[in-house]
């Protein structure tokens, strides 16, 4: 591996074009490269939340500083990271079937195992309301980011599909969808409502804008 990436570049891509694993080139504005292209910036928005999930942990010891409620410390905490882990790795492996169409990197495991998630976290939550809005700690609302980067990655892996069916496994788009609900959920998981409640959306807030005119 060390070899192969010796040169980062080769000058090859000045033409507009990146080359496939099958030797063929395609050009960038292909919507494939749109599809990778918000996997990786997807992934890179998971590792920005376990920068900040490491350092909530880490301020968690501290009183003042406590931000991370009481169902996601100690070893849920680890349990939690190690899912991020995970993730990271399966968003790797989408881009590696899409880059080499007869590799197959996720399957219905790991959706089944996203929806076990899922449904873990739920049992910590309160019933759902109301709609909220994407803010609270950095780290939630670094998770909502990553959730609306997912949801773009989707809309782009469904147009994949239909343009070109073969580019894309059915069950690459599956876990996408239901990794952006695992997202959601995780949100609400790390939130503390001792320290910062969930912000829902509230229809006077813009009624008072308009009476306030």
């Amino acid at each position: 591996m060390g070899n192969r990436l010796s040169k980062i570049y080769t000058r090859t891509g000045d033409d507009g074009s990146t080359g496939m694993a099958d030797g063929s080139r395609l050009s960038k504005t292909d919507t494939i490269f749109n599809v990778m292209g918000d996997i990786d910036e997807l992934n890179s928005h998971i590792g920005l939340v376990r920068a900040h999930l490491a350092q909530a942990v880490k301020d968690n010891e501290t009183p003042n500083k406590k931000q991370l409620p009481e169902h996601l410390q100690s070893q849920p905490a680890l349990d939690f990271a190690q899912a991020l882990v995970i993730i990271q790795h399966l968003l790797f492996n989408i881009g590696g079937e899409l880059a080499m169409p007869e590799y197959e990197g996720v399957n219905a495991t790991h959706i089944d195992w996203l929806e076990q998630q899922i449904d873990a976290m739920n049992t910590f939550l309160p019933p759902l309301k109301d709609f909220i809005l994407p803010t609270g700690s950095v780290l939630v609302s670094q998770l909502h980011v990553a959730r609306s980067v997912c949801r773009r990655a989707e809309r782009q892996a469904v147009l994949l599909q239909q343009q070109q069916p073969q580019a894309i496994r059915p069950t690459a788009v599956s876990l996408i969808n239901r990794l952006s609900d695992w997202l959601f959920v995780a949100a609400r998981f790390c939130t503390d409502p001792k320290q910062v409640a969930e912000v829902l959306w509230d229809s006077q807030v813009l009624q008072k804008l308009a009476n306030d005119k």
